[in-house]
């Protein structure tokens, strides 16, 4: 060819890159004047007044919508720093529910102990109908979480929906200054087993498990149950913290992964692990989300903990927050937690894994079952086989008491009510305490007790036909029972009359019984099992 020719080829070549180039940008700018356009003609000409702000934030809303992820929101200056004042300052108050998007609703993740939602009877998985007065099938979590929180002493109102429940379900609930403790007690169990309950991930949360775990140690404890039942997460620094305690320096505990560079990091262990070869076992349920899962798939990942329950939730997203124009604040998912060996956190709302279906349980969740048909498989360190698709899935699947059906009925009939009865279950319980100022751990409540608390119900509005309360006397006694013991003597006192009627803390004190090491708790894990589809056992091995 012709230099000329050479020439004129590369010339107009390098035009139609050239025009290519900006055929995309004037795309882009069409799109934004077309968009403009639209806005213009509606506020000036539609049949009724529109009011610009509203059509941009519709805009705005559609955008983050069509990503499908509950995660991403925009929230106007003025609500966020309504939010940021109502969060640092004192006369902040709450009702202690920890919410997530899930399925299009604002769904309680886990009542947070002894908090307001907690004590008037609102379980995990409970989804959000109506606060005070205002549909929430409309709101996001943000929302949700403003409408809650005020001035403490101040009520709101919330109807809930229920799973089996046929119309939402009315509570009242007072706000309260919330103070949490990573770790409200510590006790010894079965004469060299320590057990410490994991509550919440929160700043103090390594220094307050790494103080329980010492001075277990020094009461002669030698095996560990680490319970994360219903333990929502929280400030991810401690969950990679206490991850910390237990591995040794330079494991891995979690990875991000994002589209962009910035957003893919390892987080590693920077110190030993300070209980080195320390038997142990972790209690895991479909309340244990966000940073205690990035706890529980480190755990697992190294085989440096049996994990025992039953699946996680699922909550494994990185959020970013953006500051817009305007004091405006745009928070975007922008990566993905993964566990040391790839396994993704976060469990995609439309994905159901295959397994045994669920039943309510005497502690009034709705327990899930085994769910690892369809899951994919991952290799622990170690060789073991895990199981992914998100949320973790325990080594040993241990379901908690259930109910039969008929108790099932009966209780579901009491939820109707179930604010009421929680209510009157507490005033209940003063009142016995009162009566009964010699009370002794180990007491049970008699036949007489019942009748005398079916007889007060009305008293607290509360109406339930005989023969539902006969039918529900094993989930009352057991429920009023435990409000005694709280009552009387505070958390672990209630700890320490309910435990042994909890059967995943059993089979954790079984397994641990008589190891000596940890390799000898992990060999007493029977290998994986994937369960056809039937109904749920009070013990399925798994991953």
């Amino acid at each position: 060819m012709a230099p000329a020719a050479v020439i004129a080829v590369a010339v107009i070549s390098g035009g139609w890159l050239l025009q290519k180039g900006v055929d995309r940008a004037e795309n882009v700018y069409v799109k934004v004047r077309l968009f403009q356009e639209v806005v213009d003609r509606v506020e000036s000409s539609f049949v009724d007044e529109v009011a610009p702000d509203r059509l941009y934030n519709s805009a705005i809303d559609g955008i983050l919508k069509d990503l499908d992820d509950p995660y991403s929101s925009f929230m106007a200056a003025s609500d966020f720093e309504d939010l940021r004042i109502r969060g640092i300052e004192g006369d902040y108050g709450g009702v202690g529910l920890e919410v997530v998007d899930r399925n299009g609703m604002v769904t309680v993740v886990s009542p947070m102990p002894g908090t307001p939602g907690d004590r008037a009877g609102i379980r995990a998985g409970d989804q959000f109908f109506e606060i005070d007065g205002v549909a929430a099938d409309t709101m996001d979590t943000d929302q949700a979480v403003a409408l809650l929180r005020g001035k403490p002493g101040t009520q709101v109102g919330v109807k809930m929906l229920r799973p089996g429940v046929d119309k939402p379900i009315p509570f009242t609930l007072s706000r309260e200054v919330i103070q949490l403790k990573a770790v409200p007690f510590a006790v010894m169990l079965d004469s060299d087993v320590g057990y410490v309950p994991f509550q919440s991930v929160l700043e103090s949360s390594s220094a307050e498990i790494r103080a329980a775990v010492d001075s277990l140690r020094g009461a002669g404890m030698k095996r560990l149950v680490l319970d994360m039942r219903g333990n929502p997460g929280g400030v991810l620094d401690e969950g990679i913290a206490v991850s910390d305690l237990f591995l040794d320096r330079g494991l891995a505990i979690v990875e991000t992964r994002g589209r962009t560079a910035d957003q893919n990091a390892t987080y590693k262990a920077s110190t030993p692990d300070a209980y080195e070869g320390m038997p142990m076992v972790v209690l895991v349920d479909g309340g244990s989300a966000s940073a205690s899962e990035i706890v529980a798939g480190a755990l697992q990942d190294h085989d440096r903990a049996v994990l025992l329950g039953e699946s996680t939730f699922g909550k494994g997203l990185v959020q970013s927050l953006y500051r817009l124009s305007g004091g405006n604040v745009l928070r975007l998912t922008t990566a993905r937690w993964y566990t040391p060996v790839g396994r993704s956190i976060n469990k995609d709302p439309d994905v159901r894994f295959n397994g045994t279906h669920g039943a309510l349980s005497l502690n009034g969740q709705f327990s899930t079952g085994p769910d690892l048909l369809g899951r994919p498989t991952y290799t622990s360190t170690g060789g073991r086989t895990l199981f992914g698709g998100g949320g973790i899935a325990p080594d040993v699947f241990v379901t908690p008491d259930t109910l039969t059906q008929a108790e099932e009925g009966a209780v579901r009939s009491l939820y109707r009510q179930a604010g009421a009865f929680s209510e009157a279950l507490f005033n209940f319980a003063v009142r016995y305490v009162q009566a009964h100022p010699d009370l002794a751990q180990g007491f049970s409540v008699t036949a007489g007790d019942l009748a005398d608390l079916r007889r007060a119900l009305p008293e607290w509005g509360v109406e339930v036909e005989p023969a539902d309360f006969t039918a529900a006397q094993r989930f009352v006694r057991y429920h009023l029972e435990r409000e005694i013991a709280l009552q009387a003597w505070g958390d672990q006192g209630e700890f320490v009359h309910a435990w042994r009627r909890d059967r995943q803390l059993a089979r954790a004190i079984e397994l641990l019984r008589g190891i000596d090491s940890l390799d000898g708790l992990l060999a007493e894990v029977p290998p994986p099992v994937v369960p056809a589809a039937e109904p749920a056992t009070a013990e399925t091995p798994g991953a």
